[in-house]
């Protein structure tokens, strides 16, 4: 796993399947959608979603990741 810190945790990568990477992020004030799905607490994030493909890096994810970058602080 990998942590992505600012002055808190924002973000957190790691493998979920053999073929799937796993991007937690630390969101607040966002809705669960069928892509970013919601973590029961307590948990060290509080959203996920996963990635199967380098197409599944789009401006919605980089969104959501600037997104809780900047809540942390």
């Amino acid at each position: 796993y990998i942590s992505l810190r600012r002055k808190k945790q924002f973000a957190m990568l790691g493998p979920a399947t053999n073929t799937q990477l796993e991007v937690g992020l630390n969101l607040k004030g966002v809705a669960a959608t069928a892509r970013l799905l919601e973590l029961k607490q307590p948990a060290m994030c509080s959203m996920k979603l996963r990635l199967a493909t380098a197409a599944d890096v789009d401006e919605e994810l980089v969104g959501w990741l600037r997104q809780a970058f900047d809540q942390a602080g």
